[in-house]
């Protein structure tokens, strides 16, 4: 079960591509130990095929490179929450952000990673 997730636009390659963050639960609300690599490859490529025509252009002209989904382990939304906290945000006014842009906000999800997966072939 998908809990928590973001976004993250990557340009340390070229081409850049987007990067998903989830946080994902088992079906009895316990961490998920084990992810199928072949299901979550599938999940970056569905993600892909209802992104805009104009994505699914750039990706096969190579403009965009394939998408990418990094899977963190629970808590780690929590983390980032307590960085926004401790930068001065209302705990109360906190909003998890649709797009991280703060590399320190970036590198607290990073820490969490438990496995990254790519969209083996363009939507188009």
């Amino acid at each position: 079960i998908l809990t928590e997730y973001t976004s993250y636009v990557d340009t340390s390659s070229a081409p850049g591509h987007y990067v998903l963050f989830w946080e994902i639960k088992g079906k009895e609300g316990t961490h998920c130990k084990e992810l199928d690599p072949k299901i979550m490859v599938e999940c970056c490529s569905r993600m892909e095929e209802s992104l805009h025509y104009t994505y699914k252009i750039y990706r096969k002209r190579n403009i965009i490179a394939a998408l990418e989904i990094r899977v963190v382990k629970q808590g780690s939304f929590e983390a980032l929450m307590d960085y926004y906290v401790s930068k001065g945000t209302s705990l109360s006014q906190y909003k998890k952000p649709s797009c991280i842009k703060s590399e320190e906000a970036l590198k607290i999800l990073d820490s969490g990673v438990i496995g990254k997966y790519f969209s083996p072939k363009s939507p188009l």
